[in-house]
């Protein structure tokens, strides 16, 4: 093969891998409860966790599976939370200021007290869940977002169906 074409193969195969996996240690460090800013959470299974206060400000929990979990007061701010599964979880008072919360599913939970200033909530399902105390929410935000007839908003906001 000519030393040209090796690099394009090369380039192609780099292109391809992901660009950063799951870092074992520090989920496993996460889900004895120990706090893991920046850490690479990407695919942890929280699942049913209880956590009060831990930071994972500016972590990768991209595709994290965060459902039925107890998450109150813990902070995601500046997070990666693209593609979260976290149907049913309680995260009173947790902090989402400008985390990333594309395409996430928060149906059915538990939200009152969460600050969501400058949070990105892109295609982010909330059918179901308990907003109405929730902080930092704009009509801006919320019309990239969907919910449904049950889910609870602060007052004078709506949230389109999904």
């Amino acid at each position: 093969m000519k030393p040209i074409a090796l690099i394009g193969v090369l380039a192609a195969l780099a292109a391809a891998a992901p660009a950063s996996a799951q870092n074992a240690g520090q989920i496993g460090q996460a889900r004895r409860g120990a706090s893991c800013p920046k850490c690479n959470l990407f695919q942890a299974d929280m699942a049913g966790l209880e956590m009060r206060g831990q930071n994972f400000s500016g972590a990768r929990l991209r595709q994290a599976d965060l459902s039925l979990s107890v998450m109150n007061r813990v902070n995601f701010a500046g997070a990666d939370l693209r593609d979260v599964e976290a149907y049913g979880a309680v995260f009173s008072s947790a902090n989402f200021a400008g985390a990333d919360l594309t395409n996430s599913s928060f149906v059915g939970t538990h939200l009152s007290g969460a600050n969501f200033a400058s949070a990105k909530l892109s295609g982010a399902n909330f059918s179901g869940a308990e907003m109405d105390g929730a902080r930092g929410l704009s009509q801006a935000q919320l019309n990239q977002a969907c919910g449904d007839g049950s889910t609870r908003l602060p007052g004078g906001l709506r949230i389109p169906s999904c």
